[in-house]
């Protein structure tokens, strides 16, 4: 590699500028495509060269050609970097990429979550970072999905992720087409495609490799097609006196023939190896003695065909070992990975040595031993396809039972459950059906099947496990999963017996994981009924202890915040989902499904309870340039504290969210608080296209239908419409009544409240003046959802108002009035502030009758910021800010954007 960097500026530069995103709090991640020796190791080497520059800590890891045998080896190599060890000590998980994996934590499905969670919790405590991973062309299955996870859920950390891979490897069925396409349709994601170099580009780069006459450099340039690498070796051979060869594998052979015989025997020898190889393992597989194995690694070195790399040595270029290890004599190949497997220790390693070297019952030990460490290590892809080597191999080899150290159908189920933790359900069901039915067979054939919503299967299934189990643990969780899988199905009366069944038995013979199952199974269904004592003594104690299975105690330390949500104890839930979120931040799980409820929770209750500076500092940590649907939900939560406060971001975090509207809980999120958004700035006929939107994807009996029926009718009193209020009453009175399978129990504090909001709403739309019905639901949200009784308060107090009680209606405005600006909620403290003006209320101060949003535009204006800007900053439209100004001016009656800014710090419009 030489000192210059030719022809690649416009790419490094695209580089530079995604590092200085990361920077400046902008995550993202670029993929460098090119053909093999088109200089993409060069061009991330200068990155690396500058990232450092700048202060970034650089992590490095290289993908190699093993296929899925080792997991996860870049990531390892990367964490061994002295300069981490203090991080990665403080997340034990990730240590145990650095060992044989013997030492792992028992594995179970969340083993790779809370890898991946680990992983990021570092990066976010060592940033900023840059992340380099070579030749993704031959990334393992887990290293690939490591890579999709950090593209997605990296946003504001200062980490910069850049891949590599060749182009020319990717051929129609390459496992590394598929997730490419789909990281560059993410916003974050840069791709940037190695070209070859021009002829002046080409010529300037061989005249920095040394002197060349005019045409030997018009032969390179002509023979080397653009391709940095392959000009090298030809410079070198033509430096040597050798004729060019037509190919660049004869080439690179060319140059290895030049080698004394020793020096060819070792450079064979390390092409067996891979890419790299350690100085001790290399001189013992060539079998050298030490004087001469020297000698000839010396002469190696000196011709450029290996690099001194740490203790061993690396090839200069990946096309070199392919084009030596190709030439290999078949019967020189086995033996050499046979000698490899005899001095080799690492079970993933020598499996795809023995395999090499056709010995297979080499091979079938040591994949069941690299099946198990993969399991532990989180990377169930690879476990899956050790285990599946295993089975292939068990017919062909004697005592297989005894090599392989467990049964057939126990690696037959590690399969399938390796198969279903990697994303594979199908897979895992199919592995499943294929070995005797034995009750654990069945117990776990009856999960998948559930998850597929095959429920009829699925039920028949758990019914055969409970049927034929004998062990009462294995029993336990038999009947555990029959009463999960009945709960939701047409057969649904029949669970509870089970659930209670279950808890008996598993309590009897110690299953903890089964007994926590079976709690919160009869926990959900006495909620169901309106139990809602019951359901929180029975979530208390499925959440008491430990399970022995992370998966169900997140599980049920959300259903009790939950619940105690639910019943208005506030802060119960609140020291709940902090038990919750502190157990899955310490096992890497922050990014799972119960670890991302359970934040959404307390974010929830802070919102709630009206901490909102708590509440708007988590939202800043919840994406806003989303790319698939689970990111889409999460986002959608923002947006309560966002609309809620009037903040600039609401616009580009719907425009981003828009595109995820086809999903049902993405469009009740979203769309039903961008309708209220709407409506505070003054819009409501786009408020209602949002609500008939949601509307029309709730089913009858969803509770959410309360929320948004009577947001709905606010909407239709704006309006000054009728239509349709009749129609949204009738559905939110159906949702408060009707549960999924019949009668809906007692609702919750909350759900109650939104009833009563529904009915008063209704009321108003209709013109009916009634403060009792909006005394009630003061007194409904007065459980402690601080700012819902300020919206109500401000409605009773019209109500007052309008019937004539202008003291008491004073009183509720001045409450709401005062939460309102307490709470930082602008949109409500501005509508506040015009109603106490135009109802003449002691203290109402003007906002000159401007909307939320043109408040928003004005304070920007008094930064001094132009149309483009205002419009950037709020993500609007240029031309709908100019007519924003333009109003602003005429209802202040100015002349400048100056003169407006001045006329609303005087009236304190502005502070």
């Amino acid at each position: 590699m030489n000192g210059l960097l030719i022809g690649r500026s416009a790419e490094l530069g695209g580089l530079v500028r995604v590092l200085e995103n990361a920077l400046d709090g902008r995550a993202g991640v670029a993929l460098v495509g090119g053909d093999a020796g088109i200089g993409k190791t060069r061009l991330a080497a200068e990155l690396v060269a500058e990232a450092r520059q700048r202060g970034l800590r650089v992590m490095v890891g290289q993908c190699a050609e093993l296929g899925d045998a080792l997991p996860y080896l870049p990531l390892a190599d990367a964490l061994r970097d002295p300069a981490l060890a203090e991080a990665v000590a403080a997340r034990p998980i990730l240590g145990q990429l650095l060992d044989d994996g013997s030492a792992a934590a028992s594995s179970s499905g969340l083993t790779q979550q809370r890898l991946f969670g680990s992983l990021l919790g570092m990066l976010s405590d060592v940033q900023p970072v840059l992340f380099v991973i070579e030749d993704l062309h031959w990334a393992d299955r887990s290293t690939r999905d490591l890579l999709v996870f950090l593209s997605r859920m990296l946003q504001s950390e200062r980490v910069c992720v850049v891949g590599t891979y060749r182009t020319d490897d990717l051929h129609r069925r390459h496992p590394l087409r598929p997730v490419l396409a789909e990281l560059k349709r993410l916003p974050s994601v840069t791709a940037v495609e190695l070209r070859p170099l021009g002829s002046g580009e080409m010529s300037d780069y061989v005249a920095t490799l040394g002197e060349v006459g005019a045409r030997g450099l018009g032969e390179i340039v002509s023979r080397a097609d653009g391709n940095p690498f392959y000009a090298e070796e030809l410079f070198a051979a033509m430096a040597e006196g050798e004729a060019l060869p037509d190919s660049l594998a004869s080439l690179l052979l060319s140059r290895v023939e030049l080698l004394s015989e020793p020096g060819q025997r070792v450079l064979r020898a390390a092409a067996v190896a891979g890419r790299r190889v350690e100085d001790s393992l290399l001189r013992e597989v060539s079998g050298l003695p030490v004087g001469e194995f020297e000698e000839a690694v010396r002469e190696i070195v000196s011709r450029g065909l290996l690099l001194v790399e740490g203790y061993g040595y690396a090839f200069r270029h990946a096309l070199l070992q392919e084009a030596v290890y190709t030439d290999l004599l078949p019967g020189e190949r086995t033996r050499l990975h046979n000698t490899f497997a005899t001095r080799l220790t690492s079970p993933a390693e020598l499996a795809h040595h023995h395999l090499a070297g056709h010995d297979l019952v080499g091979a079938l030990t040591a994949s069941a031993e690299a099946g198990r460490i993969a399991e532990r290590l989180g990377a169930p892809a690879e476990a899956h396809r050790h285990y599946d080597q295993v089975l292939e191999l068990w017919d062909r080899v004697p005592d297989a039972e005894l090599r392989a150290g467990e049964p057939k159908h126990v690696l037959a189920m590690r399969s399938a459950i390796a198969a279903a933790d990697s994303g594979d359900n199908h897979g895992a069901i199919a592995r499943l059906r294929a070995v005797p039915p034995t009750p654990e067979v069945q117990e776990r054939l009856a999960n998948y099947l559930s998850e597929m919503d095959q429920e009829d299967e699925a039920i028949a299934v758990a019914e055969s496990a409970v049927a034929t189990a004998t062990e009462p643990a294995v029993l336990a969780r038999a009947l555990a999963t029959l009463a999960r899988c009945l709960a939701w199905s047409h057969r649904h009366a029949e669970h509870e017996p089970l659930a209670e069944r279950a808890l008996a038995t598993a309590r009897s013979a110690g299953a903890a994981d089964a007994e926590a199952s079976a709690l919160i199974t009869l926990a959900s269904a006495a909620q169901l009924r309106g139990e809602w004592v019951r359901a929180e003594n029975l979530f208390f104690t499925a959440a008491a202890r430990t399970s022995g299975n992370l998966a169900i105690d997140l599980r049920a330390l959300f259903n009790l915040t939950r619940v105690h949500y639910e019943l208005g104890r506030l802060d119960k839930a609140a020291e709940v989902a902090d038990r919750g979120i502190a157990l899955a931040a310490e096992t890497g799980l922050s990014w799972s499904t119960y670890g991302t409820d359970l934040r959404f929770l307390r974010f929830l209750i802070h919102y709630v309870s009206g901490q909102w500076d708590d509440a708007e500092a988590m939202a800043a940590g919840f994406p806003t340039r989303v790319g698939t649907v689970p990111e889409s939900v999460l986002s959608s939560f923002a947006l309560f504290i966002e609309v809620s406060r009037g903040l600039p971001g609401v616009g580009e975090r719907l425009a981003w969210l828009q595109p995820f509207w086809p999903d049902p809980l993405v469009t009740y999120m979203s769309r039903s608080l961008a309708a209220e958004h709407s409506l505070w700035n003054g819009d409501p006929a786009a408020a209602l296209e949002h609500i008939e939107a949601v509307m029309d994807i709730l089913t009858p009996s969803d509770p959410g239908t309360l929320r948004v029926a009577a947001t709905g009718l606010a909407v239709l009193s704006e309006l000054g419409r009728t239509e349709g209020a009749d129609e949204l009453i009738a559905r939110a009175r159906y949702a408060a009544s009707t549960g999924p399978d019949g009668e809906r129990g007692e609702m919750g504090l909350e759900g109650r409240a939104w009833r009563l909001r529904a009915e008063a709403e209704w009321s108003r739309a209709l013109g009916r003046t009634d403060p009792d019905q909006w005394r009630e639901v003061v007194e409904a949200f007065s459980y402690g959802f601080v700012y819902e009784v300020a919206r109500s308060r401000w409605r009773l107090s019209e109500a007052l108002l309008a019937t004539g009680d202008r003291t008491a209606a004073q009183e509720e405005w001045a409450q709401a009035r005062e939460t309102a600006w307490k709470l930082g909620a602008v949109p409500l403290a501005t509508a506040l502030e015009e109603y106490g003006r135009r109802a003449r209320f002691v203290g109402a101060t003007s906002t000159g009758g401007l909307t939320a949003r043109e408040v928003e535009v004005l304070a920007l204006v008094a930064e001094g910021l132009g149309n483009r800007e205002i419009g950037e900053r709020l993500f609007i439209a240029q031309k709908t800010v100019s007519v924003h100004v333009s109003n602003i001016l005429g209802k202040l009656d100015a002349s400048t954007r100056t003169q407006a800014a001045a006329i609303a710090r005087k009236q304190g419009l502005l502070p």
